[in-house]
């Protein structure tokens, strides 16, 4: 079985992953805490845990880790520090371990930062922190949801390089298709916009290549 590295693991949508990853037969998740209070939830979960501080050197997260997803986010507080910058120190990590693949979780808007007056610096620091990514050795998937919600998830989606329309989407399809993307071929080297949908997730990676 293959190690995961979950970068984010104690937040909504990383919580999510690492019970995914939990179930699968093909991965063993390894949940990145900052703080050594935070392990013990995993613990209990019998889900392996690793401290790291995304505003500090992580290079020791990586070892015998095969593949990453990135889900961690500041919140709005540190954009700069942890969602550009944090990012880009777990990329540098991975590079240096020969990671098989890192599978970013970006966000709808991040191309264009500039149109969005609200979310602008955030937005901004995903646009960083992703042509990061594609400008490094890693084969990578960065996916880009539209607004997060609760809501249960639906199983299908709505994929494209660029969607040219607004949406919404669970934070169970999204984490779906984050873990989808350690192994499905057609995301690597690809970055691609999700929304809810009337296609089933498999079906829907065909479409990424169009």
């Amino acid at each position: 079985m293959e190690q995961v590295l979950v970068a984010g693991a104690t937040g909504n949508t990383g919580h999510k992953i690492i019970q995914l990853l939990k179930s699968s037969q093909y991965f063993e998740p390894i949940a990145m805490v900052r703080k050594e209070e935070q392990q013990a939830q995993f613990r209990a979960q019998q889900v392996q845990t690793v401290l790291g501080d995304l505003e500090k050197d992580v290079s020791h997260t990586m070892k015998q880790i095969d593949k990453v997803i990135f889900a961690a986010g500041s919140g709005g507080k540190k954009v700069e520090a942890v969602d550009q910058e944090g990012a880009k120190k777990m990329i540098q990590a991975s590079e240096k371990a020969k990671v098989k693949k890192f599978v970013m979780l970006s966000s709808m808007g991040a191309d264009q930062p500039e149109q969005s007056e609200e979310l602008k610096d955030y937005l901004r620091a995903k646009h960083e922190a992703d042509a990061y990514l594609q400008a490094s050795q890693l084969n990578y998937s960065i996916v880009r949801p539209g607004r997060l919600t609760n809501d249960k998830g639906l199983g299908k989606i709505q994929l494209s390089k660029s969607l040219n329309t607004q949406g919404q989407i669970s934070r169970n399809d999204v984490a779906q298709v984050l873990v989808r993307s350690l192994h499905e071929a057609a995301t690597n080297k690809q970055t691609f916009e999700i929304i809810q949908g009337d296609t089933l997730i498999g079906e829907a990676f065909k479409d990424i290549k169009q």
